[in-house]
Order: structure tokens, then sequence, then C-alpha cells
């Protein structure tokens, strides 16, 4: 009943022959421990191997079956829409078409400013919200999932791309190595579903995860005051300083009234659309419509005034077409393969890390499971596919499968009515877009990324735990005062950091039991547990190994001074008491 884990630090010290003979007898209680068969090397290595990477061992369904039948659950393995394909009816239907008709209306205004994020042309946000959704629809195991590119990874991208190509002087080379990145974020996503290696993705924290995501929020909307504000000559850095200096050197002449006009009247527009829609969930279309109404209306406000000619910026030429084939733009040798395999993992653990967050909260919503290694093959399998499409990288995208959610999908046939309004839209509709002002598309993204700031889970995490809060606010800072690789750097040292400290030096807790109950629990925590006469029971929340040994040997010492016995002492006791 009352042994400590911290006996276990002394078993092998205790010096049993110094007990008498009638100790030495074997109390009744016990039992003989068995030993495992002994095994070879290679035996016990593939043994461990299977135990660690494959314990759910994935191929128990194929067992005992005929291969007709075997062949059958492969394919659906791998094309989950294979299975659940079979009960999809008229109603589920109706469902998906108003969800993927709503999540359209969202992701064709954000794709394109997205694409401006990655300092790519527009029509690259559009390429990447067609095929990416298709493949992800019969690859993802999630159903309320939308694919398309997003805010954070697209600033991502685009810093680090720019930072070995400049986009403007080289755009043909620049658009090569978005495209080589974006393969090798596929290959990575891929390989760690593959291999059953996404438990790595949790060693970034939630902490660190809600610093990151907020300081990118902060740092995407500065970049956005170019087109908001009408900015001709702009800063490159992205760090909050370099970018409040060039606003404020740009203010006597660089600014462009008309644009400010624009901006700040759709802005205000967007976010009473998205308070409304907050405040009543039945008006979840509102904020979801918004960018598309705000996208029609500045674009015929533009074209009737001309304000073109007073200095606002237009989008101007988008492409019109589905996307072209790209496999020969991708960098398979050369100076450039290792700078896109670099810049691709980097891109494809933080996209991968979004998604699967994601999908997680909304399949624990709908009570489902969510299979973490066939995400990961279908977020890779799409990414390498895009990459050969025309297509940058490319996740789940928060905003989107929220109302996706809210809009009643029933399943990832949603993906597949956006994909086909995207397809349509670049068919026949771009050159619509081409007097669209480049401040609405900033109000947009502003309007977007703001939800991406939780201050609320900031609030939580200094309550619950100081060093969580710090890892946040170093992500956060290093984001914003620094650069995105910078930040991301912080988030996972810092959360590397706190696993190698909870593991070297384990809390414990004394226990007591709850009143009326046979319940133990921290004495701590729950001042009306009281503690059994003569037995101290400690528990220590880590396996114990020689990383932390010497530390439960201190922390015994500790224990023992407070109650003024030796710990052998004390456990000798309640075992002879409980005989």
């Amino acid at each position: 009943m009352g042994l400590s884990s911290v006996e276990a630090i002394n078993a092998k010290e205790m010096d049993y022959r110094s007990l008498s003979s009638s100790e030495h007898q074997q109390p009744p209680y016990m039992h003989k421990v068995g030993v495992p068969p002994k095994q070879n090397l290679f035996d016990e290595f593939k043994t461990t191997v299977k135990e660690t990477l494959f314990s759910d061992d994935p191929l128990r369904p194929f067992k005992d079956q005929p291969r007709s039948r075997k062949f059958i659950l492969g394919l659906q393995a791998v094309f989950p829409i294979l299975d659940w394909g079979k009960s999809y009816n008229v109603s589920k239907f109706r469902g998906d078409v108003i969800a993927g008709l709503t999540i359209a209306s969202l992701c064709i205004p954000q794709d394109i400013g997205y694409a401006k994020l990655a300092n790519l042309a527009p029509q690259y946000g559009l390429y990447s919200s067609f095929v990416p959704p298709l493949v992800y629809s019969f690859m993802g195991s999630s159903r309320d999932i939308a694919i398309g590119p997003v805010a954070v990874v697209s600033l991502l991208l685009g810093s680090l791309l720019s930072s070995e190509i400049d986009p403007t002087t080289n755009p043909i080379e620049y658009r090569r190595l978005a495209f080589t990145a974006t393969f090798f974020a596929g290959i990575t996503q891929a390989t760690l579903g593959i291999l059953r290696l996404g438990f790595l993705i949790d060693f970034l924290s939630h902490a660190a995860i809600v610093g990151f995501m907020g300081g990118a929020a902060i740092t995407i909307a500065l970049q956005q005051l170019k087109g908001f504000l009408g900015i001709k000559k702009f800063t490159k850095e992205t760090d909050i300083i370099s970018v409040m200096k060039s606003v404020c050197r740009s203010a006597q002449h660089g600014w462009n009234w008309p644009t400010i006009l624009i901006g700040a009247i759709f802005l205000t527009f967007l976010l009473f659309a998205k308070y409304a829609g907050k405040k009543n969930k039945k008006l979840f279309w509102i904020p979801a419509i918004a960018p598309l109404i705000s996208v029609i209306l500045s674009t015929f406000l533009v074209y009737i005034t001309h304000a073109e000619k007073q200095g606002v910026e237009i989008v101007r030429h988008i492409e019109k077409g589905i996307n072209p084939p790209s496999v020969k733009e991708i960098y398979f040798t050369g100076d450039y393969l290792l700078k896109g395999l670099r810049i691709g993992i980097v891109a494809g653990m933080i996209a991968l890390t979004e998604a699967v967050a994601i999908g997680r909260s909304f399949a624990a919503k709908k009570d489902y499971q969510l299979d973490g290694n066939k995400e990961m093959v279908a977020l890779g399998t799409m990414n390498v596919v895009g990459s050969m499409t025309s297509c940058y990288v490319t996740t789940g995208s928060f905003s989107r499968s929220a109302v996706n959610y809210m809009a009643g999908c029933q399943t990832a046939v949603s993906n597949i009515v956006m994909s086909i309004v995207v397809v349509l839209t670049l068919l026949f509709i771009t050159p619509l877009f081409e007097y669209t002002p480049n401040a609405i598309l900033s109000a947009i993204i502003i309007s977007a990324v703001i939800g991406l700031v939780d201050y609320e889970a900031t609030i939580l995490i200094w309550k619950i735990d100081k060093f969580d809060f710090v890892a946040c606010m170093g992500a956060f800072f290093g984001v914003v005062f620094a650069s995105v690789e910078i930040g991301l750097i912080i988030a996972v040292s810092i959360s590397f950091a706190k696993i190698l400290l909870q593991v070297t030096r384990p809390r414990t807790a004394l226990l007591g039991k709850i009143p009326r109950t046979n319940v133990y629990r921290n004495i701590q925590q729950y001042p009306e547990a009281t503690q059994v006469p003569g037995v101290l029971i400690v528990r220590v929340d880590s396996a114990i190994y020689f990383s932390n040994s010497n530390y439960m040997r201190e922390r015994q010492d500790i224990i023992s001074s407070i109650f003024n016995r030796n710990l052998y002492d004390v456990f000798q006791f309640s075992t002879e008491n409980m005989n």
C-alpha cells in the first residue's frame, strides 16, 4: 500500500545480510517474479523497435485474411475515402456542398493575399487550393479540416526563401526554390508518418506554439502596413523595430490616403462581421463571406473611380488557367538542393504541427478518432504532388476549418467542392481581380491573423506553469523582435530544455489518503488528505534511471531530514505493519 518509488533507488544498496534470519524469509504476500525468455541481440532489438514505433501493430487487420481482402483493406488504409464512402448519402452531400461553397468564398481572397506573403504571384495561392485539397480528400482521415495556404507558413516560407534568393530581381529561381522546399516539406511529413515518428512534433510544447503563433500574427499584421498605408519603399526585415522605422520614415511623403481610406473602411467591416459571427453562432456565414464581399465591392469601387491613377496599388494581372506542371522546376541537384531541403524540413514541421493540432481539436468535438500517422502521410503526399503542380506548402487552416465545421461539413468532400470552385475561378474569373486593391488584401490578412493572438491561453499558461510561460514569451518575443526563424529556434530550444529538466529533476509529492476513500493524493493539492501514521508515501513524477538517480538520492535525504528518520527504516516499519 505504501511503498514509495524512492525505495527503488536504494534497492541495490540495501544489505539484507545484516538483517536477522527471520527477515530473510519471504513475506507471505510476495510472489516470485518471472523472467522473460532470453533473446539474441537481433531479436531483442527488433522487439524494442516494434514496441516503440509499431505498438499499435498496423498489420493486425491483414492477418488471417484472403489475398483479395488484403488488397481491399490495403486500398482503404491508403485511401480512407473508400471506407467511409460506402455509407455516403445525399444528406451528407448537402452539408458538404454548403460547407465547401462557404469556405471557397473565404479561401479565394485569402489565397491571393497569402501568396503575396510568400512573395509569389497571386495565382500560386489559388493553385495551392486546388490540387492539395483534392489529394487530401482521398487520403486524409479528418472530416473537418480545410486544406490550403495559411498565413504563418506563408510568412515563414517567404522569409526563409528571400534570405537565399531575391524574389524581385530573380523571381524564376525564387519560384523554383519554393517548389523545391515544398517537395521536401512533403517528403518530411510523409516520412514521419510512414516511420510512425509523429511523436517528434509533440516535442514542440503547446505553450511554445501559442507564443510562436502570436508572434507570427503580430509580424504578419505589421508586414501588411505596406499595402494598408500604400507605402512604396518598405523594409525587407520582419522585426518590429525595422518595420516601425520604415513606417515612420515614409510618414511624410510615402503614405497614400485613398489607400488608407479603402483599407480602414473594409477592415472595420471585416472586424464587425467577425464580431457578429462570434456573438451568434448561427451567423457564422457572415465572417465567412465578408472577405469575398469586400473584394467585390473594393474592386468595383476602384474600377469605377480609377483610383489606381491616384496611387492606389492594385493586384493587376492574374494568370488564367489551371495549375501548370512544375516537376522540371524542382532542384534535384546543385547548390539550391540542400537549401530547399533545409527550408522544406522547417516549413514542413510547422505545417504538420498546425494541421495535426487542428485535426485533433475538431475530432474531439465530433468524437471520432484521428489517425495521426495517416494524417502525416496524407499531408506529405499532397505537398509532394503540389510541388509538381505549381503549389507551395499547404496545410490545415484554422479559420477555414472552423468555418467548415460550423457550416455543417460531414466529410472531406467539402474540400473537393472548394477545389471545384477554385478551378472555376482560375478558368473564368481571375481577370475580374485585376483592379482589386492591395489594401483590401492587407485588411483581409490582418483580420484573419488577429485570432492567432490567444491572450486567454497565455494567461492560463501563466497560472498553470511559469516555465511554460517563459517558453511562450520566448517564442513570442523572438519572432516579434528578431525573425520567424529565431523565434522558432527559441521555441524549440526552450521546449527541449523543459523536457530535460522534467526528466533530470522530476517532481516529488507526499501523498495522503482522502477521507472515506482508498484514494491517495498530493497533500499540498488536497488539504483534507491525511498521511497514514507510520507510513511515508512519496510519488515521483518520472521514471527513475541514471539521469535523475543522484537527484532522487538528494531528495531522499531532504525528506528523511524533514521526518528525522531514515527512509529505509520508515519503509521497513510500514512493511512490518502490513504483515
